[in-house]
């Protein structure tokens, strides 16, 4: 089933209640771990990148920093590479944890993402798609998504962006749910969260 209006809608209407209530519950963890992003590593307590989303609009995704200042001009740029001496010590811990991804609850409330759905893109990633992939930007960027569930860091983008393809093409509300429930145990398990070694010879998306 397509992400019609009336699905959009639901969709919107759950994400809203949804993120309000998580950032009810979570907002004790929301001040612990900003405290301690400060006190470790002086700087700002979020991350924030411009990341393409719906229909290609560009807009400032959040994150809690998990790296040194200004490490986007350090080694290996805007690519994380496995031990990156860039991570800071509360840094690994939320990475491994997923709870750096926090923040976007922020961008749900505002209407640029939602719970479920692909990963926001590098804008890099626009001149790259071609016909069929560009339709990825048809609904709104995801914090979890079934690419994530299904392959997360360890697939290449062209096989994640086929999965986000498909989770559009067979869209239902039960699938967000189940992609939900699955984000839990991927989380817990730490399934897909190495990427692959060579991806930058092989993934044409890595190479900006």
């Amino acid at each position: 089933m397509a992400i019609n209006n009336t699905n959009q809608a639901l969709k919107r209407i759950f994400d809203v209640i949804c993120s309000l209530l998580v950032l009810l519950l979570f907002s004790p963890i929301f001040l612990v771990i900003s405290l301690i992003i400060k006190i470790t590593s002086p700087d700002d307590v979020f991350f924030k990148q411009q990341r393409l989303g719906l229909n290609g609009q560009v807009f400032w995704m959040y994150k809690f920093r998990s790296m040194v200042p200004n490490a986007v001009n350090m080694g290996a740029g805007m690519f994380v590479e496995k031990d990156d001496p860039r991570i800071t010590a509360i840094g690994r811990f939320l990475r491994a944890t997923s709870l750096d991804e926090l923040p976007q609850l922020f961008n749900i409330l505002r209407g640029e993402m939602s719970f479920v759905g692909p990963r926001p893109a590098p804008l890099h990633h626009f001149k790259i798609y071609d016909e069929r992939q560009i339709k990825r930007l048809s609904v709104k960027p995801g914090i979890t998504g079934w690419a994530q569930v299904e392959g997360r860091l360890a697939l290449y983008w062209p096989q994640r962006i086929e999965l986000d393809l498909w989770y559009i093409e067979n869209y239902s509300l039960w699938l967000d749910l189940k992609i939900l429930f699955k984000t839990i145990f991927v989380i817990l398990l730490r399934r897909g969260d190495t990427a692959q070694a060579d991806r930058k010879e092989k993934d044409p998306f890595m190479k900006l």
